[in-house]
Formats: C-alpha cells, structure tokens, sequence
C-alpha cells in the first residue's frame, strides 16, 4: 500500500514529505493507521544528525491511532483496538522486561537502524529500505510495526492527548518519580520544561515535592510550568541557585533532573552542584554521542554520597506506565491536553519543529484527518 510520510534522507536535511510504499503485517506485527504523532525533540536530534541514525528514516516515535490489521501470532490486540506506540519496544521475556526494566528491552536493540526486531524494514521507496524512527515512524498515515511497541489504551481516552504518553510524558515523569525518587517534602530541580521537563515537574509535584523549581530560558515555558506544579522558576541555573540556598537553609537541593535538549558539560556540572549530601543528579537529556560531557569531583561524590545516573523513558515500564498514565489522566490527576501547544498537519511538519526551536510550543502534534 501506499502512504504519506515525512522522511528524512540524511543529516542536516528538512523532513521531506511524500509517498512511499507500505509493507503490511508480518508474523508478530501490527498495521497502525495513526491519529495524532507528537513533535518530539529526539527528532531535531535526527534532523542534526546526533542520534548515529541510519538514513532514510521516517520521523517520530510518539504517536497513537487505531490498528487496523495483524499478522500471524499477534495476541496483544486486534483490528479496532486503540493503541499508542511506545518508542521503546518490550518483548515482555527478556533479562531487562523479566527483571521489571522493559525500558531496557533487547527488542529495542535496532532502534537506531529503524528496522523492525528482526532486521528487516517496512517502509521502501523503490528499491531503498526506509526506517521508522524507533523503530516506528510516526510521521506516516500508517505505520507496520512490532506488537511489542504498541500499547492498547481505553477506547473512551482522546487519542491526541494519548499520543503524548509514547514519550514525553513518562519520559518526564518517570525521571522524577522512578528514577529521581522524588519523596514527600523533597526539594527537586528540573532543568529544560519543555515537552520532557514539564511532566517531570507534574511528577515531582505529584510525589509530593515541597519545592519544585524550574529552570528555563524561555519565558512561556517558565510560567507553564508554574501552572502545571512548579513552585519556582528560573531562566538560567545560576539565578536559581541562591534560592535553593535559602529554601533549604543550605542543604540544597535532593534531586536536579536534566531534561535539556540537550545535556553538556555546564549544564550537569550546574546539577550536580544543585544538589546536596545524598542528593541525585538524573540525566534524561541526550548529548554529544561521541563526545565526554560528565566531569565531577570524584572527591564530591563520595564525601556527600551524590549519586549521578541516566535514564531512558524515565525508567518506565511501557507496557504497564503508559496505561497507569493515561487512567491518571482521565482522573484528572495528569494534565495533557494543556500540553498541547499548536496543532499540524504533515505537510507543516517543518513549520513545527521550526515553532519547537524558536521555543513557541511546550508540545506541538500531528494531526490525521
């Protein structure tokens, strides 16, 4: 079948809309057709070439729609079910899935090629495989993929808000209640409120935070985030530090999250100063792939017992969290339809991730008629 997809074909290059060919589901796969996809930054990282991708590649990896084929031995849902696509893939047998870290799954071991778990791709253009951003492509009107990505949801649930809980949301707030440890009467810090940060500063609000300051440039996303939990905002890490000074009588800080763009040197050094003995630095943000960005007192670290750690898709269980999510949500305990900022259509996607970069959107989103 034929489909309509922005497809980047190397670095440095716009997403270029156009019509590609579709394989349909193979053994353990699942045909999409997508009704919203989120404009995440992972994607300017594909764009700029800092993800070690292979290229063409179709864009997005945070998306939801509704199935509308299986293949052989698909178990998990069927033609008509809701789903949102986590963009990392679990198998559910694994070491990692086994051992409660579906976030580490095996089966996302070719997320950077965009081939699908078993080597092989669905998107082509001639005779030129194309991948799917982890291992999805949610910039496409339909999208094959592994059932291990795909997660059914409550049909009564919007499907805009729900495709932000293939990323960013769990993301966010998983860095701050699961790998953050974000406890009652804590002081938590969060550096970058956009699309990743802003739910960590709802899930460190959620957990009970006494203080929870944010840390951004731009001044939209500082009063959103003072709407959405904070208690605090800055633009830049040394105008707050004297604040986390005062508030906690010179403790500091328990946790700083890193939820940048993009994470360098000055910005995890400025965290790790954040935080006080005991404290946790995380770091969500992706950096240099092939560069050194961690540098610490070695002496620090072990006198006040820092601990520094990373995190991917905020150390979340897909399979579990992003239903959890979602049921929070309809509770009216998680906020996502403020999230959205500005709604597209495929063909704007350049439009949005112009928007993402001039800091105009907490989160902007595809649309499909």
């Amino acid at each position: 079948m034929k489909t309509k997809a922005a497809v980047v074909t190397g670095p440095g290059r716009p997403f270029e809309i156009t019509e590609i060919e579709l394989d349909g589901p193979r053994v353990g796969e699942v045909l999409v057709k997508f009704t919203a996809s989120g404009l995440c930054h992972s994607d300017l990282h594909l764009l700029a070439g800092r993800t070690m991708a292979r290229y063409p590649i179709v864009g997005g990896h945070e998306g939801s729609g509704i199935v509308e084929e299986v293949g052989a031995g698909v178990t998990k849902v069927r033609p008509g079910d809701h789903v949102v696509c986590s963009f990392i893939a679990s198998c559910g047998t694994c070491r990692y899935c086994s051992t409660g870290r579906q976030n580490l799954c095996d089966a996302g071991r070719t997320i950077l090629q965009g081939c699908l778990p078993d080597g092989t791709f669905r998107f082509h253009d001639g005779k030129t495989d194309i991948g799917g951003m982890c291992m999805l492509g949610t910039f496409s009107e339909r999208a094959t993929v592994s059932q291990y990505s795909v997660v059914k949801v409550d049909e009564w649930l919007p499907l805009e808000a729900a495709a932000l809980v293939g990323c960013g949301v769990p993301t966010g707030w998983g860095t701050a209640t699961y790998a953050g440890g974000v406890r009652v009467g804590d002081t938590t810090v969060v550096y970058g409120v956009g699309g990743v940060g802003i739910n960590a500063v709802q899930g460190a609000a959620q957990a009970g935070a006494k203080y929870v300051i944010a840390v951004d440039p731009v001044e939209f996303k500082r009063e959103t985030a003072l709407k959405l939990g904070a208690t605090h905002a800055f633009a830049d890490a040394a105008d707050a530090v004297a604040t986390i000074t005062e508030l906690t009588w010179g403790q500091m800080a328990d946790q700083a999250l890193i939820t940048v763009g993009f994470a360098d040197e000055k910005i995890i050094s400025a965290a790790f100063d954040a935080v006080g003995k005991g404290g946790t630095v995380v770091i969500t943000s992706l950096s240099d792939p092939e560069g050194l960005s961690l540098h610490v007192s070695a002496r620090t670290l072990t006198l006040y017992e820092k601990t520094v750690k990373g995190c991917q898709f905020g150390s979340c269980n897909p399979q579990y969290d992003i239903v959890k999510l979602l049921r929070l949500y309809d509770a009216g305990r998680l906020k996502l339809d403020e999230l959205i900022t500005t709604r597209y259509l495929l063909d704007e996607v350049n439009q949005g991730y112009q928007d993402l970069r001039d800091g105009k959107n907490i989160r902007g989103i595809i649309v499909y008629p």
